[in-house]
């Protein structure tokens, strides 16, 4: 027979008709004389129950039945004699696909912390926690190309080999092809042009400036792909190998490329209300569950759920960044030294501290700064005229901090060289990007999200290890 989803069967009524159904046993209990198993297909978080009556079965299969294990089962959809759902299926037959020895299996019911399930990175997704975390992932992978293919732009693929710093950090992964073992060199140093290549390359931090030139014939592109950072960071918001998506417009001033982002955020989270009810309620009562053994001034102010509707309501603040330092150096925590990074005056670099100060006690919203110094903003960013500040933009987020950092683009060729220049930055590797500025130049803006952020905000888990599949982190490329 062909196979019905979990999720599928349980929006049925119970027909009596004849179904097969097949997954993974989450659990089973009863006695010889009939057994109730917990079945989950991974179509949705809930399990539909299967009901086998010791006399239609041997004893030997179902013994067989263990947490973890494939089966497959025809039987009948019944009305449910329990409360929890409102079928159930009667057994007929049921065939094991897959044992899972109840000694070695490693994820029997009952908790298991997250550390331990990172170790488990390839069995997790059988968790609820982890089977309800990647399907948003997906719902949010989803939306993002829906969102940006309904205003009408377009999705480009940037390189993911590059030999260009897009941020100027330097922290990146280099890409060689030589033997280690006899590297050639001239002068002393590597002898690039022997490479692969032809010249020094690396895994890209960002497809920005690629999607620049994208912008500046299609009008307005997006791309969706991997970024590698080789910081040696061991925060619980930063990995090493994470996605980013960031979209570029031309003819877009700042106030256009905010207005972009905060629709595109709401955009998002409302897909994921609407599509993941059931996987969003579970990672609710998850969180509420998990902070009743924290201190009442470390709980959240509000239940993810409400979180998610507060964001979607309201219109972020918008401020300028010398009126966010006002603010600070104003603040309590910074007056009584409470901050770890104490707030002296323009040109603080705002830590997460001073990010979650503005958006979770100060405003009570998602807050935007705008016009940052330019000593603590990348080159490309397009310069006011006070000449002090850049005309760039950071989105903040409740517990999260920074989720979006764009700007307005120097598009006039002689400020953006001079900013090349003062900033060490090379413009014979760049050529290429400065030539746009003398063929067609026009105001452009564009702005990142780091999705594994935005993810950790929709379903309200606190370390950004457990909503991508495989992190990959210092001293660990496990998987």
């Amino acid at each position: 027979m062909k196979r019905t989803k979990v999720k599928s069967l349980l929006n049925e009524k119970a027909t009596g008709q004849e179904i097969c159904v097949k997954g993974w046993v989450r659990t089973r209990r009863g006695s010889k004389h009939v057994s109730f198993i917990a079945l989950n297909d991974g179509s949705t978080i809930n399990n539909i129950q299967v009901v086998a009556e010791g006399d239609h079965f041997e004893e030997g299969l179902i013994k067989r039945i263990t947490t973890g294990s494939a089966i497959s089962v025809i039987g009948i959809l019944v009305e449910s004699k329990g409360g929890g759902q409102n079928v159930e299926v009667l057994a007929a037959a049921i065939e094991i696909l897959g044992d899972a020895d109840a000694d070695e299996y490693p994820l029997q019911p009952k908790k298991h912390s997250l550390e331990f399930l990172r170790e488990k990175a390839h069995l997790r997704f059988r968790t609820n926690t982890f089977s309800a975390v990647f399907r948003i992932r997906h719902a949010l992978t989803f939306a993002v190309h829906k969102f940006f293919n309904d205003k009408g732009f377009s999705n480009i693929h940037t390189p993911i080999i590059t030999g260009v710093d897009a941020e100027g950090a330097g922290e990146m992964f280099q890409v060689i092809n030589f033997d280690l073992e006899n590297i050639p060199t001239q002068n002393g140093k590597i002898d690039y042009t022997q490479d692969f290549f032809g010249s020094k390359t690396n895994l890209t931090v960002s497809g920005q400036l690629e999607a620049e030139l994208g912008a500046l014939a299609l009008g307005q592109v997006y791309t969706f792909g991997p970024t590698f950072r080789s910081e040696n960071s061991n925060t619980s918001r930063h990995l090493s190998e994470f996605w980013m998506i960031e979209p570029e417009v031309a003819f877009a001033d700042l106030e256009e490329n905010m207005d972009l982002a905060e629709e595109f955020l709401k955009y998002c989270i409302q897909y994921c209300i609407t599509n993941c009810v059931d996987d969003l309620k579970f990672l609710d009562d998850r969180l509420s569950n998990e902070e009743k053994n924290l201190k009442k001034e470390a709980r959240s102010d509000m239940g993810l759920l409400e979180r998610l509707q507060f964001v979607i309501e309201n219109d972020f603040e918008r401020l300028t960044y010398r009126e966010a330092i006002d603010i600070l150096r104003n603040s309590k925590p910074n007056k009584k030294k409470k901050f770890n990074y104490i707030i002296e005056g323009f040109g603080s670099d705002l830590q997460s501290e001073h990010e979650r100060y503005l958006v979770e006690r100060k405003f009570k919203k998602p807050v935007i700064i705008t016009d940052y110094p330019k000593g603590i903003k990348a080159f490309y960013m397009k310069q006011n005229e006070d000449g002090e500040t850049v005309r760039a933009m950071d989105i903040l987020f409740p517990l999260i901090g920074e989720i979006v950092g764009g700007s307005q683009r120097e598009e006039k060729l002689e400020k953006l060289s001079e900013r090349m220049e003062a900033m060490d930055v090379c413009k014979e590797e760049l050529w290429w990007y400065l030539e746009t500025r003398k063929f067609g130049t026009c105001t452009h803006s564009g702005f990142g999200l780091g999705f594994e952020r935005l993810i950790m905000f929709v379903t309200g888990m606190k370390n950004i290890r457990d909503v991508i599949p495989f992190p990959r982190t210092p001293q660990n490329a496990q998987f």
